[in-house]
């Protein structure tokens, strides 16, 4: 871990879930901790929890609804204000929705649009012209393994990873060049908050499906773990758990009209 001894590290969606537990697991090593959020009450309460853990780190906690492009840029000029320049940056926030998307609610799909694309891609333009001036610096985006496949009651969420991951492909090409690695972290199901904002009302069931799964389950601890090796290797994609790997890369050498089979048959259940 000494890649990342002093450097200052910004973490969005970091009051809960994976990006709760990159701070966790970032702050006996990074000098400066950017913690975002829309929650503040949670940021200040993790970062009494790190100040307490360790002394010599400096935490700052920043509220903000990152899917408001104007708040996006408030964040920039703010991190400039307080004389800031990120290493590090870990596009953590992400929102889903499961369900078909002709029943979805605009608002929330507008939602997800804002902040699992919008958000991303903004803030990274935003931060990388300092970060590429100092010819040194990670970007860690959190996609997720359904941007490998369109998938059916998870359509624009699926469709958002597919984006954060090609993003994150091309960027690693254009920008390591410049010092600037980029890796893209792709989970399967992880036991953090993700579900209960992703399933409506009367979704109860459908949640179920993933307790069916549990050879594919990751603990939060562990994907952030195999995240942040990644980054220090330079690896451009992660998919964690041994097994889930090989699954998606036995799937991935299927022809996909196959797979789009096989999808519409197991349409009910995902």
């Amino acid at each position: 871990m000494n890649f990342y001894e002093g450097c200052t590290t910004l973490i969005t969606g970091a009051s809960s879930g994976l990006g709760e537990e990159f701070a966790r697991q970032l702050a006996p090593h990074v000098g400066v901790l950017i913690l975002v959020a829309r929650r503040l009450d949670r940021l200040e309460a993790l970062q009494s929890e790190l100040h307490s853990l360790h002394h010599d780190l400096t935490v700052h906690v920043y509220g903000a609804d990152l899917g408001n492009e104007k708040k996006r840029v408030d964040l920039a000029a703010w991190i400039e204000s307080e004389n800031l320049t990120v290493d590090f940056l870990v596009n953590n926030a992400g929102l889903g929705d499961h369900g078909e998307f002709e029943e979805g609610n605009w608002n929330k799909i507008r939602a997800m649009l804002d902040v699992n694309i919008g958000a991303l891609t903004h803030l990274t333009h935003l931060l990388l012209p300092a970060m590429t001036s100092g010819g040194r610096g990670a970007i860690l985006n959190v996609s997720s393994v359904v941007g490998f496949f369109p998938l059916p009651n998870l359509a624009v969420y699926s469709a958002t990873k597919a984006f954060v991951t090609s993003l994150s492909e091309s960027l690693a090409i254009e920008l390591r060049p410049r010092g600037i690695t980029v890796t893209v972290l792709c989970p399967g199901p992880v036991e953090t908050e993700f579900f209960e904002v992703a399933y409506r009302s009367d979704d109860a069931e459908a949640e179920a499906h993933y307790d069916s799964m549990p050879a594919f389950v990751v603990s939060a601890p562990e994907v952030v773990r195999m995240g942040l090796e990644a980054v220090v290797r330079g690896r451009t994609r992660v998919v964690p758990g041994p097994l889930l790997c090989l699954a998606v890369s036995a799937a991935l050498l299927v022809p996909f009209f196959i797979t789009r089979e096989i999808l519409r048959a197991l349409r009910s259940k995902l």
